[in-house]
């Protein structure tokens, strides 16, 4: 009898533990909801258009890739595909850009022109600033430099003496900038990348104070190139100057650093 007891006391405590966590669970289920009506009422809500499956870039979109999904209308506006521009915009047009599922569908991912265009200006992030910089040939990666890349920029500076002279070591070369976007090559965007341009100039999309640093670099004749990111490379490592003397010193570990990596990938 005793046993029954314990046996009929540990089902009721587990019924009641269910009870309660359900009631818990429900309660935070319920903040969560009000929680994001609240947001959806001050910032509201719209239906755009967004990919049913994974889209390699190239490829022709037609009804079937495309669903319909509500996402926050703060930064969406004029960017995503509405459902009502499909027919006339989408179907029958490429998609530059490899995309995934359920990603919402932009103007910028499409070869195809946008109705909405505000030109580059449009592009722009708020709080954000663009500026180009002369820059072609090797400096730019042999011109392979594409919009929506990410870059870094990298400065060389000749500094003179107060007599007017340069040293052998006043010659030093720095990273200014790292992980930038590409707005533009030459007059080629995201937008009109087909028409692929040669191009002399790279437009970059900087902070205020980052477009300064960069005006005052090429003030300074210094030669600016630039290097090309992995699109998942997000890293910023901490790279001191470099001049003569230190291409002298770590030349060798260097070499043997990268003779390292080389041996780890075989």
């Amino acid at each position: 009898m005793p046993r029954k007891i314990v046996l009929v006391a540990s089902l009721v405590a587990g019924i009641a533990a269910a009870l309660l966590t359900k009631i818990y669970l429900g309660g935070k289920e319920r903040i969560l909801q009000e929680r994001r009506a609240d947001f959806d009422r001050r910032f509201g809500t719209m239906e755009v258009v967004c990919l049913r499956h994974e889209v390699a870039a190239g490829t022709e979109l037609s009804k079937k890739d495309l669903g319909i999904i509500e996402v926050p209308e703060a930064g969406m506006r004029e960017r995503a595909v509405m459902e009502s521009e499909v027919d006339d915009f989408i179907v029958g047009h490429k998609i530059a850009f490899s995309r995934s599922r359920g990603d919402v569908l932009l103007w910028s991912d499409m070869e195809c022109e946008n109705p909405h265009d505000t030109g580059l200006s449009g592009d722009i992030k708020r709080e954000m600033r663009a500026i180009s910089i002369n820059c072609s040939g090797s400096s730019a990666v042999s011109g392979v430099i594409k919009p929506n890349d990410h870059v870094d920029v990298i400065g060389t500076f000749v500094f003179q003496q107060s007599d007017g002279t340069t040293k052998q070591g006043d010659i030093e070369t720095c990273t200014i900038l790292q992980n930038v976007l590409v707005l533009a090559t030459g007059q080629t965007t995201a937008k009109n990348e087909l028409l692929n341009r040669g191009y002399s100039t790279v437009t970059l999309e900087v902070t205020p104070q980052e477009a300064e640093m960069i005006a005052f670099a090429e003030q300074m004749k210094g030669r600016l190139v630039l290097t090309l990111r992995n699109r998942t490379d997000n890293s910023s490592p901490s790279l001191p100057p470099v001049d003569y003397e230190k291409i002298k010193a770590m030349i060798g570990d260097l070499n043997m650093a990268r003779h390292n990596r080389m041996e780890r990938r075989r």
